[in-house]
């Protein structure tokens, strides 16, 4: 005999999942506050003026360990008291720090916001624009590492999302 789960068994399920538009809602409003690193190198990689400034808020140490190309390097601590002089407030600013695990990022936007300007934040951090294999720079030069196979798609620069 074959038994069936409940929906109370199943623990994706436990909680309903919500209506289309309370779905679309919040997946539209997670898009207005976050980038990918793909979308990001991308918009970087087509030449011209991006339309944003990126943002690294971590330590000297960490920004000299690598960062991304042509990023403005601004330690949270330090945004309410820096970012006037270093952004145009009329640019839009997108915010990165280590990865997922850090929330640098996160209170470096949060600064922004309270300062007036619009921001996004860099899912993926550094960590995973050098998984992808995107080029970043040291204090010693240029470099890029070979794209992690779960992170990026081996033999293209589009993920297909």
């Amino acid at each position: 005999m074959t038994s069936q789960l409940t929906t109370t068994d199943n623990p994706v399920l436990r909680v309903a999942p919500a209506s289309p538009a309370a779905a679309a809602a919040y997946f539209g409003a997670s898009l207005a506050f976050h980038a990918d690193v793909s979308d990001v190198a991308a918009a970087l990689a087509a030449g011209g003026d991006p339309g944003f400034v990126v943002l690294d808020s971590r330590s000297t140490a960490a920004w000299d360990q690598g960062h991304i190309p042509g990023a403005v390097h601004l330690p949270t601590a330090l945004v309410a008291e820096q970012a006037p002089g270093l952004l145009d407030p009329a640019v839009p600013v997108v915010t990165y720090c280590w990865g997922p695990g850090c929330n640098g990022a996160a209170r470096a936007a949060l600064a922004l916001a309270e300062l007036g300007y619009q921001v996004k934040e860099m899912l993926g951090g550094f960590e995973y624009w050098a998984r992808e294999g995107f080029e970043f720079e040291t204090w010693q030069g240029a470099e890029r590492r070979t794209a992690d196979p779960l992170t990026a798609p081996v033999g293209t620069d589009d993920c297909g999302c």
